[in-house]
């Protein structure tokens, strides 16, 4: 069995050049790659006054922002040979040397192709700390990769761009200076960036006059790059089969309403009482994330199965959020027991199910982190590292009661909330299980006891529609 690379790894990535143009909503970090193009066009540029350009860059950040794609425009606009390998699964196989044997390759290739850029994805898969327990064949691949980093001259022309999703897992003798000297941040888009990043991705689908990309981007905080792409184009497929002239703003909704709460699976049988129960729980999210101060705005509350929940109460910030406040957790955690406790309310403790097991993991994990990393309980601001194995039983007691205390707290909140509110609760259940979806102002008609639209007005207005315009 022949274990060598295969020869078409080592040469340059084919494809459509990408140039910075093409990259949006990451400014400041194409700002900072201008000097590594402009080194690959002219090197003696920056030798002029002793200067020297870094050997390698590491881009970080969060899945779907762009990382590849930057790598790729800064070959374009330099107009210089890109080598792309992914992080582990291009390195190592069964047999013990070869990564190290393929990363010599790997170099010896691009400096014959200089001024070239060697890309790897997935930094942490190859170049993660190194630990006296691990097996000398394990290390090869990082050693040999510290080595040619660290070997070749300031004069050659081949720059390692790297990127990771993990930055605090990479061994310190790889992002010391000399080898990844310059780390660039690539943040999830701002709503400005949303913006530039829906305009490039919306020029090749017809859309509606009705969409207006400055408010899809401040109804999509927090999606990445990827994800905002993803939504377009779910968007146009969904509006083809609906055979829609073009795109309007309800199939962009849909598709945004796809990936925050998953597809809908209407054609999953559940009886009215289990429908009616869902709705309960629901509501009790719904409710006490409307009445709560600090909680985030509510958006849509379902009661038809998405994804693997049986309903969703979907939540969008109204702005980006950098940092939290105390307030601001403490009513996720509130949001989080309203819908066990609006079971409890009407159906009594024994009848409680175990429907909202993902709820009390996500306010649970909120508490520790409050109590562990953020200081927000009686221990103080005391940082507490969750793999840190020399805090004492007793802390570790304290640390636990704090948690208890904190979703205890939640519990009873929304418990005296939703007590108060219990005919709100009724009207909010039963319309859901009438109507299925609800959003926001749909949600404040139906518990002031307003009627909102049913799904037959809809359909007379639809066809009248249809007849005024073949007349």
């Amino acid at each position: 069995m022949k274990a060598g690379p295969r020869q078409s790894q080592f040469e340059p990535s084919e494809g459509k050049a990408v140039l910075f143009s093409d990259v949006h909503g990451v400014d400041e970090a194409k700002e900072e790659l201008q000097d590594v193009v402009a080194f690959l066009k002219d090197p003696t540029a920056f030798a002029t006054l002793g200067g020297k350009l870094p050997k390698g860059v590491l881009l970080t950040g969060p899945p779907g922002t762009g990382k590849t794609l930057l790598a790729r425009a800064v070959a374009g606009e330099a107009g210089v040979p890109f080598f792309l390998l992914q992080g582990g699964s291009d390195f190592e196989e069964m047999f013990v040397g070869v990564g190290a044997k393929r990363v010599r390759e790997l170099f010896a290739a691009a400096r014959k192709k200089e001024p070239a850029i060697i890309f790897i994805d997935e930094l942490d898969a190859v170049g993660g700390k190194r630990s006296s327990r691990d097996q000398q064949y394990m290390k090869q691949t990082l050693n040999q990769l510290l080595v040619e980093m660290d070997g070749f001259q300031q004069t050659e022309g081949v720059i390692v761009i790297a990127a990771t999703n993990f930055p605090e897992s990479l061994d310190q003798a790889l992002v010391r200076p000399g080898r990844f000297d310059r780390i660039i941040a690539v943040p999830l888009p701002d709503v400005r960036g949303r913006v530039q990043i829906l305009q490039h991705h919306l020029k090749g689908v017809i859309v509606g006059k009705d969409v207006d990309p400055k408010i899809l981007a401040r109804a999509t905080p927090g999606f990445s790059g990827a994800d905002l792409q993803n939504m377009v184009n779910q968007a146009a497929i969904q509006a083809s089969k609906l055979h829609a002239k073009d795109v309007n703003i309800k199939h962009f909704e849909w598709a945004r309403d796809r990936i925050l709460m998953g597809a809908e699976r209407k054609s999953q049988y559940i009886d009215e009482k289990a429908k009616l129960a869902t709705a309960y729980h629901e509501g009790g999210h719904a409710l006490v994330a409307l009445y709560t101060d600090g909680a985030m705005p509510l958006h849509k509350v379902t009661c038809v199965p998405r994804g693997h929940a049986l309903g969703m109460t979907s939540q969008l910030p109204e702005d980006d959020r950098n940092s939290v406040s105390l307030k601001e957790y403490l009513a996720e955690i509130d949001v989080c027991m309203g819908g066990r406790v609006a079971e409890e309310l009407i159906y009594g403790p024994e009848n409680v199910t175990s429907g909202a097991s993902s709820d009390i993991r996500k306010a649970t994990r909120t508490a520790q982190a409050m109590v562990k990393h953020w200081g927000f309980s009686k221990l103080g601001p005391v940082f507490h590292d969750d793999r840190d194995e020399s805090i004492s039983p007793k802390r570790k007691e304290e640390i636990e009661e704090e948690v208890t205390k904190l979703v205890r707290g939640g519990e009873a909140r929304a418990a005296a909330l939703l007590t108060a509110k219990i005919n709100e609760l009724h009207l909010l259940a039963h319309a859901l299980v009438d109507h299925e979806t609800l959003n926001l102002e749909e949600v404040k008609k139906v518990i002031k006891g307003e009627p909102i639209r049913n799904i037959t007005e809809v359909l007379e207005e639809d066809i009248s529609n249809l007849e005024s315009a073949s007349a």
